[in-house]
């Protein structure tokens, strides 16, 4: 189990103005309708959670190749992206590695519904605290900016699942702090998150609850 760093460059490219999410509009509104996980969340105003996701051909190319190389995925093996949304990175993963057997879940049927049709049979509504597949079923199993949504009590089974129904390769991506600066800012920018832990916190709890894959965070600097 080791810290591994995918995201780096798509999360300096975003610019956000901590302060303004706070003040420019009812935060707590905001959030209620966020937790939805409807189309205010994915394809509605910014303050509600991404101001429109819609795929962008090659944008997560660069992530999908760096993470396959890194675990030397190959043709034949089997993805699965727990918390997928849309699936944008999900579908990139076949550019990466052509011949590779995708599966993604969410708890929004918005955003499986508007995810690439061709890509639309490999992906199941449901709650990552209990995922229907069958123990080590998959080569790669990841996580990106889901864990951290949930309750103590779901996030000790949702890491849990990931291990079970995974091989060797696993990965999980939650939003953290290392400081008091980038702490107050995942305070002002979150809409959605439950579990707030600084990284050591993280690791000390993937280690107490058997998970064995890797992880990595995205910080609000």
């Amino acid at each position: 189990m080791q810290e591994v760093d995918f995201l780096a460059a798509h999360q300096k490219a975003t610019k956000r103005d901590y302060i303004g999410r706070v003040t420019a509009h009812d935060k707590a509104e905001c959030a209620t309708i966020a937790k939805q996980w409807g189309e205010q969340y994915w394809d509605g105003p910014r303050q509600f959670g991404y101001g429109g996701y819609s795929y962008r051909p090659g944008y997560w190319l660069p992530v999908a190749t760096t993470m396959a190389k890194h675990y030397g995925l190959k043709a034949g093996d089997k993805i699965l992206d727990v918390g997928c949304g849309k699936a944008f990175l999900l579908h990139e993963f076949k550019n990466a590695v052509p011949g590779v057997e995708i599966a993604g879940l969410d708890i929004s049927e918005y955003g499986i519904a508007h995810a690439l049709p061709e890509d639309q049979p490999f992906l199941k509504i449901g709650n990552c605290v209990k995922l229907p597949y069958p123990d080590h079923s998959f080569d790669f199993v990841y996580s990106i900016n889901t864990f951290h949504n949930l309750k103590a009590q779901e996030l000790k089974s949702a890491v849990q699942e990931v291990e079970r129904v995974g091989k060797q390769k696993k990965w999980i991506c939650v939003e953290s702090y290392r400081n008091e600066r980038e702490k107050v800012n995942v305070l002002y920018w979150q809409l959605t998150c439950m579990s707030f832990y600084m990284p050591d916190e993280w690791a000390w709890l993937y280690r107490e609850w058997g998970y064995t894959g890797d992880y990595g965070f995205i910080f609000f600097e």
